[in-house]
Parts: structure tokens; C-alpha cells; sequence
């Protein structure tokens, strides 16, 4: 089936901004968010002189529960980007209410390319980009999985990475859990990771994406132990 047929929204291939409705409802619904997990999270947010004030950067987080992607709206008013499979575009209020928030459709067919390149033009646009490095849920206290793609995006446009670690997600609503319990929520924002600049041709070499993505891993599993602490619920 074709992306017309589909009705799925190309924004971030056109270059098209968001509508003044769709900044309204994120705004709306992003305050909604922030003080329902104030009052059941008693969430905290430390590190925020961390995080830039304007511009783009890449938001990689550590990825426990399926409540993280709605948690870390906490850090900043403006409104970050989220990967999303097509699909979910393919109803046109949906699709709506998914770009309002912050979404934009990436197809599972070209999976690692298509996503990349859609992660490039939104961070040209000047907006923060979420990432997750270890790309689904994970669990337990070490990161072991992970993958380069925040390493690539921040390399090939400058722009810094900026680890979170989150703490208390894991047993607020953990895999597979279809509740989610009332416990204390702890979001640590890491000092930004500046990429090596690029060489003159303009090309990103394969060691400076390495280099970027362990120093990253480092950070967040450091972050993610702190967050962790303090959220009562040391990794062991």
C-alpha cells in the first residue's frame, strides 16, 4: 500500500511545521502529563543546566518501561521528536495527534536507513531528537545492548548527545506489566557529549562514531546508577 493511500503525514520530508493546534494540544497534554507524574511519580529532575537552552540536540535516554517516552517530557517545555513505525499514521486524526505530540512516521522496511535519515532532518531543523541507544525495552541494572545511531546523528550534524538516566521506571510499569505502581521517579540529565567535528570532505569516519557511542554508554550506565540511588531503588 502507498504512503498516499496510507495518509501518512511527510513532514519531515517537506519541511512543514507544526500547526498552532497541534503546539496548543502538546501543550496541553504535556502539562497534563508533568503533573500527573508529579503527584504519582514525586518525580524529580536533576541536571537540567545540562541541557541546551535552543538549538538542537539529541536526547538519548536509558529505556526500561514503556512509561520513559512520556516520563522524560519532564525535562524540558519544548516539544522533542519520537521515532514511530508507519503504520500507526495510517488514520488521519491519529496521525494527527501522533505528529502533535511530538512523532514522525519512519518505515520498518528500510528500518536502520530510513530512521537515520528522517533523525538527520529533524535535528537540521533545529529540534531535540530522542533516541533511544539501546533501542527497545530493556531490563535489569547493565546496559549491554546498544546501538551507534545517536552516536551517527550527532557526528554528521554536530550537534551534542545528551545522556538521561531514569530512574524508578523499571518498577513503576516494567516489561510486560499492565499496571503502573505509585513509586518515586528520578530523571538525571548528563553532561552533553560533543561530537569530534567532521572531516573536510564532510564525511563522518566509523572511529569517530565509536568513539562517541562507548563515551555514551559510559555516561548513561553512570547516570542510570545515580538515578537509580536516588530513586531508591539502587542496580545491584
Amino acid at each position: 500500500m502507498s504512503r498516499e493511500e496510507l495518509h501518512v503525514p511527510t513532514w519531515h520530508e517537506k519541511g512543514e511545521q507544526m500547526s498552532w493546534g497541534q503546539n496548543l494540544l502538546y501543550s496541553f497534554v504535556r502539562g497534563v502529563i508533568h503533573l500527573a507524574m508529579l503527584v504519582w511519580f514525586r518525580i524529580e529532575v536533576r541536571g537540567r543546566e545540562n541541557l541546551p537552552k535552543e538549538g538542537a540536540y539529541i536526547v538519548s535516554p536509558v529505556h526500561r518501561s514503556n512509561l520513559d517516552a512520556a516520563v522524560i517530557c519532564a525535562i524540558t517545555h519544548r516539544r522533542m521528536r519520537y521515532m514511530g513505525k508507519e503504520s500507526l499514521w495510517t488514520s488521519r486524526s491519529f496521525g494527527w495527534f501522533l505528529s502533535a505530540m511530538g512523532g514522525f512516521p519512519v518505515q520498518r522496511g528500510s528500518a536502520d536507513r530510513e530512521a537515520l535519515k528522517a533523525g538527520l532532518t529533524v535535528v537540521e531543523r533545529g529540534e531535540p531528537l530522542v533516541m533511544f541507544p539501546e533501542g527497545t525495552r530493556q531490563s535489569g541494572p547493565v546496559i549491554t545492548e546498544f546501538f551507534d545511531g545517536p552516536a551517527y546523528v550527532a557526528c554528521r550534524t554536530g550537534v551534542p548527545i545528551i545522556p538521561l538516566g531514569l530512574g524508578g521506571t523499571e518498577w513503576a510499569m516494567a516489561k510486560g506489566s499492565k499496571f503502573i505502581r505509585p513509586v518515586k521517579v528520578v530523571i538525571v540529565i548528563g553532561k552533553p557529549l560533543i561530537p569530534d567535528a567532521p572531516t573536510d570532505g564532510g564525511r563522518v569516519p566509523r572511529r569517530a562514531v565509536r568513539e562517541l557511542s562507548a563515551r555514551l554508554g559510559e555516561s548513561l550506565q553512570e547516570l542510570f546508577d545515580e538515578s537509580q540511588v536516588l530513586a531508591g531503588r539502587p542496580n545491584r
